[in-house]
């Protein structure tokens, strides 16, 4: 990648100065869709806790924030320890969280971060409780806990209705280091739904769930003042009932191809795209042979079993036109294989006219998240320009 410093801003994405593959961020798609989730949000009164596991940049969680110091979600405490540095201060750190990182999480809230943890399980709250009692002084104020609760049978979490929910919040009471402050869930399941329909439904069983959880919560006398849904699909294609307090979510600033899939948005949304470079063609079929492999897009295929039409992305030309009938049908480590998918016409020479080594197009990713993380820096396009150059952390 070349670096930032070496670029002469702005520039074109075909400048030769700049190397490719590289990550592209369209500011004024990922304006429109930022603007578009809080409108929606807003007509429901609800209160966004954007994820920034996607964004990974403090450039970009300027720009989705609801104000400097958050609320925001991440998913691992790199995010949290960079996000807090730079003002950050309202956190809910949305994965399990186990023992080992317990230090580092202590650490944030001394520094006045108020850090939230996520888990589903008694025995995570005695590991918890005795690691605490090693590492926490008399300064040190309770960890916030929600409890991960299962909306949709897809991953982690409690049942809502179920005992084991309210035999962990009296662990998590009985506990002078932790205190409950409420009920998550994530609807996983939206990724499977066949039509926007079934996500819309989902989005009200997600809610459902978590007002559930917490009113049976409290009537047991335990605080349950936050019930946080999320995720981009429900959030954007459904609403949530009245109870819910707030709305996670991460791809949205960006979109992918996934969300295209499930019917959340067009390829005219997609904000992320991965410059390349055509670096030869492929004898035997005249396929495009370019320097994006899996490294540089990722093996996410999406949703492959729903639509397969895009194989590992689609291809795009310099503006951000898709390019009918193409997608990148293989990848290997550093080589994308761009070729017409099944059934298409297959005009070899005026590919081969149209795309000659040292040529570049853009390819639209099929998960935001998965293809972002293969890179440090986003180039920020303005009007078809790279006028900017954002960095993006990485690591756990």
């Amino acid at each position: 990648m070349t670096p930032p410093s070496r670029l002469n801003l702005p520039c074109a994405p075909d400048d030769p100065a700049l190397t490719t593959p590289c990550l592209l961020l369209d500011e004024a798609r990922m304006a429109g869709n930022i603007a578009r989730f809080n409108r929606h949000l807003a007509r429901q009164g609800l209160a966004a806790r954007p994820h920034l596991k996607t964004c990974k940049s403090m450039a970009a969680a300027q720009r989705i924030l609801r104000t400097p110091a958050g609320p925001a979600t991440v998913s691992t405490l790199a995010e949290a320890e960079y996000f807090a540095a730079r003002g950050v201060t309202d956190i809910c750190y949305a994965v399990g969280m186990t023992p080992d990182k317990l230090e580092r999480v202590l650490a944030l809230r001394r520094e006045g971060t108020d850090l939230s943890v996520v888990l589903d399980d008694p025995v995570t709250v005695a590991l918890l409780d005795a690691a605490a009692k090693r590492l926490c002084t008399a300064e040190d104020t309770p960890l916030p806990v929600l409890l991960e609760l299962d909306c949709d049978g897809h991953r982690s979490g409690l049942d809502p209705a179920g005992d084991e929910l309210l035999a962990v919040a009296a662990a998590v009471q009985a506990s002078p280091f932790l205190e409950l402050r409420g009920v998550l869930t994530h609807a996983g399941a939206a990724y499977a739904c066949t039509d926007t329909a079934q996500i819309a439904a989902l989005a009200r069983q997600e809610g459902d769930a978590v007002v559930a959880a917490a009113e049976r919560l409290q009537a047991a006398g335990y605080a349950c003042a936050v019930r946080s849904v999320g995720s981009t699909p429900t959030a954007l294609l459904g609403e949530y009932p009245q109870g819910v307090t707030e709305v996670r979510a991460g791809v949205y600033p960006f979109m992918d191809l996934t969300m295209c899939g499930l019917g959340v948005c067009t390829t005219d949304d997609v904000a992320l795209s991965v410059l390349a470079t055509v670096i030869g063609h492929r004898r035997q079929d005249g396929a495009l042979v370019t320097d994006a492999g899996w490294m540089a897009l990722a093996q996410d295929r999406g949703l492959d079993e729903c639509f397969a039409r895009w194989g590992f992305g689609l291809p795009c030309t310099l503006d951000g036109t898709p390019l009918p009938g193409l997608r990148v049908s293989e990848c290997n480590q550093e080589h994308g294989i761009i070729s017409f998918r099944p059934g298409e016409a297959v005009p070899v020479p005026a590919l081969h006219e149209r795309f000659p080594p040292g040529s570049r197009l853009r390819i639209l990713p099929n998960h935001a998240c998965a293809t972002a993380a293969q890179y440090d820096t986003y180039h920020v396009l303005r009007q078809g320009q790279i006028t900017a150059c954002w960095e993006r952390i990485r690591g756990w």
